[in-house]
């Protein structure tokens, strides 16, 4: 697998491995994982959105994306506070 993937940090496991889901076309499409040290300072975080350059379905690049990052974290908030909304509806 080659070439450069939208890929979002999902979680770091034991505080040393990065689990990142590579996307295409925003679809899972495969998981890398790195040492978490590996990752852009500001990235080291679930939800991280970074720019990840494959080789040989090896990992030889990673950018962050804070922009990215800040858009989808604003889009998952909205659609927690919809469903949220909703909630409180039917409790009413």
């Amino acid at each position: 697998m080659d070439g450069t993937y939208t890929g979002v940090v999902d979680r770091i496991e034991d505080g040393e491995i990065a689990i990142i889901l590579l996307e295409e076309d925003e679809q899972v499409i495969e998981q890398v994982d790195v040492l978490a040290d590996r990752l852009p300072e500001p990235a080291r975080t679930d939800g991280g959105v970074l720019s990840v350059t494959l080789k040989d379905s090896e990992v030889v690049s990673m950018e962050y994306r804070p922009e990215a990052t800040r858009e989808r974290r604003e889009s998952v908030q909205e659609k927690l506070d919809r469903l949220s909304e909703r909630l409180s509806d039917r409790e009413e």
